[in-house]
């Protein structure tokens, strides 16, 4: 019996059904991996998921595997020199913007002693758990997301509004946001500590 999953992730590609099922809405706790997902929902604004993920190995390339503390350290020519690559989207203010969200992201690190422990304070250190019927219910934003953007705006983030911040909250599993039909939100609400 082939297994129900939310309609979102229906008939686009094989990557696209595999990032459903094996990472959207699954906590995360590990630097690296939050900083991933932070560039990659950037990068997405006024694009396609999918085309973000066919363009994830040209970033973890040309960003140096995510690693945001040699990113930090890329000069103007570094940064422009990637404007050429069509393995990312080759948009001069998401390009220059990882590395401005890579020094803003080690400076929560020094504050907190990571970055994870900063964003999963938002939620008490619980993922939300949410039960909706329809990908309609699920909203775009919420007054959660848009009081982390006001405060990463606030330490200097770009590319960090209320919808694309929901759509990270989602990706990293700050809120299990599965369809309850969907086979991937019991696995998920059984694996993870949920509020």
């Amino acid at each position: 019996m082939e297994k129900i999953r939310c309609k979102w992730s229906h008939g686009v590609n094989e990557k696209y059904t595999e990032y459903h099922d094996t990472q959207w809405g699954v906590p995360v706790h590990e630097d690296r991996e939050l900083f991933e997902s932070l560039v990659l929902e950037g990068a997405q604004a006024g694009l396609s998921w999918a085309t973000i993920l066919s363009k994830r190995d040209g970033y973890k390339k040309n960003f140096a595997d995510f690693d945001p503390h040699k990113i930090a350290e890329f000069a103007d020519s570094d940064l422009e020199q990637k404007l050429d690559d069509a393995s990312i989207v080759r948009n001069k203010l998401k390009i220059f913007s990882v590395r401005k969200n890579a020094r803003a992201f080690i400076a929560v690190q020094q504050e907190y002693g990571s970055f994870a422990s900063y964003l999963w304070k938002f939620t008490k250190n619980s993922q939300i758990n949410k039960s909706y019927i329809n990908q309609s219910d699920v909203p775009v934003a919420t007054t959660l997301s848009t009081k982390i953007s006001n405060d990463l705006k606030r330490r200097n983030f770009t590319f960090v509004g209320p919808t694309i911040v929901y759509a990270y909250m989602q990706a990293v599993g700050l809120t299990n946001d599965h369809t309850i039909d969907c086979f991937r939100h019991k696995e998920i609400l059984e694996h993870s500590n949920v509020k």
